[in-house]
């Protein structure tokens, strides 16, 4: 395995299922928690879904028209428990936790950035629940949204079989957060959708913040990060509040992992102007 220590997170990667070894696991130490950042699918991207940027900064940050698009969920064992973040489409993560040596019925629990499909698609197949001991938890006005006021069947078909194991949190503003579990902070990031909430991992003086879909197209988001994509629900707030935690990850150098970020989808961020820098880890 491959090592590195940035700002203190000692870091490896493994391969798994044919991917090369830079393209399947990256596996993060951030104190007493290891945390396993999960390749679930990879492709290129189209920037047509980018708002806001200019044809000079796509010629600049996007020169060949296309990028390269990762969707990816978080697993992080702690001393005590075993917590998933997010479920992707439902597909490489299964291969991924058999490698690792977890079974889906030792999650203890999903915690949700929100409930776009490719975040919520590992929890249910045919109406059983992929993580049978596992309870879900989401804010509550993500789950609002997506199941009252939006009724969207899939998200509605996502948490039915978890029943009365559905827990919702009222997030907190970066810096404070609701802490679900020891270690464990749930911060607001509204603007992709109305409830998106980012975790902040923290142990032994040592914090990762895995911040879901705050981002989309890093080559472009980081110079530019008022530029939004057309899957936000808010796209100004969305803006917004990904130079508030930019800011706040750069200033307190806090490493960061994301979603949509390419593998090893996890680093280090910099202020670089008016804009921000990514220093990935390899």
């Amino acid at each position: 395995m491959k090592r590195k220590i940035i700002l203190g997170i000692v870091c490896g990667m493994a391969a798994i299922n044919g991917f090369a070894a830079d393209e399947a696991i990256f596996t993060c130490r951030v104190g007493d928690f290891t945390v396993h950042l999960l390749v679930e699918n990879q492709g290129q991207g189209n920037p047509s879904i980018l708002l806001g940027a200019s044809k000079d900064a796509l010629n600049r940050y996007i020169p060949g028209g296309t990028y390269r698009s990762e969707v990816n969920t978080v697993l992080v064992r702690g001393p005590d428990r075993t917590l998933l973040i997010d479920t992707g489409f439902g597909g490489r993560i299964f291969d991924h936790l058999k490698t690792l040596g977890v079974d889906p019925g030792q999650v203890d629990a999903v915690l949700l950035t929100h409930m776009h499909g490719d975040h919520i698609g590992g929890l249910q197949k045919g109406g059983n629940a992929m993580f049978p001991r596992a309870s879900v938890y989401l804010a509550q006005q993500e789950k609002a949204y997506w199941t009252e006021t939006a009724a969207n069947h899939g998200a509605v078909a996502a948490l039915a079989p978890y029943g009365s194991r559905v827990h919702t949190f009222l997030p907190k503003a970066i810096g404070a957060g609701e802490e679900l579990f020891p270690g464990v902070r749930a911060i607001a990031a509204f603007g992709h959708t109305p409830g998106h909430t980012i975790y902040q991992i923290e142990s032994n003086g040592q914090k990762l913040l895995v911040w879901g879909d705050l981002m989309h197209v890093e080559d472009i988001q980081f110079p530019l990060p008022a530029v939004s994509v057309s899957y936000d629900t808010d796209p100004q707030a969305a803006g917004i509040v990904r130079k508030q935690i930019l800011d706040y990850a750069a200033q307190n150098r806090i490493p960061i992992a994301g979603m949509h970020l390419r593998y090893p989808a996890a680093g280090g961020v910099t202020a670089d102007g008016a804009g921000y820098r990514f220093s990935p880890l390899n």
